[in-house]
């Protein structure tokens, strides 16, 4: 077992933000407490209409509410769980006052001051439905459903996933790597709700590389998003066994002098650069802890 936490809690300490060093401290306590505090972590980026921003996707600097950061935000909250928050039901509360009118999402808002913000953010249409953004926000919406079930009722879920299904079953040629990696993760998270999505994964299996990897086109360098999925759900039987533990050493490996992960692709401001690293580190330690790569606890962590 290659990892080092402590290595890792003293990368986290002198380089990430508050939320990020509240995850790892649930991710390594498991306590309660801990969780709690991650979703309590989140009001710093929660704004009074109920959605989130301020930077929460690092990439998108501006304060205003964001598609990107709901995804951000419901992410940490499904982690958090069994802890639960009223805030989620006022977060789903706000995507649906924002959903255009066939149940998706733009993929971002209008943007006042675009410093910082990636160019991929400001010039998106707030008019068009993005399947990359609403798959993204529905599976992790789906995640936090896990531990409360009235989330998957929610009218703004419903409505997506009804969006999500149509879109994915007009697909016909490989997807741009990030759709096709969020449109599995939501038809992964949805099939505990909706039998359906287990036909539609099979329909995107054909677009899956042998090794899970997924260059990005247009994309810096080397970028590539590496397909995952947790133990016994749906879409870790679409992926090679043998790709499946190549992923895990190469996250192993991936651990930096530093005690942090490593991120593949460009970031637009200083800020974005350190907090993208401390979300893979968080990232890289939950999918390693849920495969059971997860060395002794060292007792100052404890």
């Amino acid at each position: 077992m290659s990892i080092d936490l402590s290595h890792a809690a003293a990368f986290l300490t002198s380089h990430a933000r508050v939320l990020d060093r509240r995850r790892f401290q649930a991710l390594v306590t498991g306590e309660d407490a801990d969780r709690r505090a991650v979703i309590d972590a989140l009001d710093a980026y929660r704004n009074s209409d109920g959605g989130y921003g301020w930077g929460l996707e690092p990439d998108l600097r501006a304060p205003e509410s964001q598609p990107g950061a709901a995804l951000h935000a419901l992410e940490a909250i499904a982690d958090a769980g069994p802890a639960t928050s009223p805030r989620t039901t006022m977060l789903l509360d706000w995507l649906d006052s924002i959903s255009l009118p066939d149940g998706g999402l733009p993929f971002a808002l209008p943007i006042a001051d675009p410093t910082g913000c990636a160019p991929f953010w400001v010039h998106a249409d707030p008019a068009e439905s993005s399947l990359q953004i609403t798959a993204a926000v529905a599976a992790q919406a789906y995640r936090a459903a896990r531990w409360d079930r009235t989330l998957a009722d929610h009218p703004w879920v419903q409505a997506a996933t009804r969006f999500c299904f149509e879109a994915i079953g007009r697909i016909e040629d490989q997807p741009f790597a990030y759709v096709l990696s969020f449109a599995l993760q939501f038809l992964d998270a949805a099939s505990d709700a909706h039998p359906e999505a287990a036909e539609l994964l099979d329909r995107l299996a054909r677009f899956i590389p042998s090794d899970g990897a997924l260059p990005v086109e247009g994309g810096a360098a080397g970028e590539t998003v590496h397909l995952a999925s947790e133990p016994g759900r749906p879409l870790r039987q679409l992926l090679d066994p043998r790709s499946v533990v190549d992923e895990l050493d190469r996250l192993e490996r991936a651990q930096q002098p530093d005690g942090g992960w490593p991120v593949d692709f460009a970031s637009y401001s200083a800020a974005a650069a350190l907090e993208w690293r401390g979300y893979a580190t968080i990232a890289a330690l939950t999918s390693l802890r849920a495969d059971g790569r997860w060395p002794s606890i060292p007792k100052e962590l404890a």
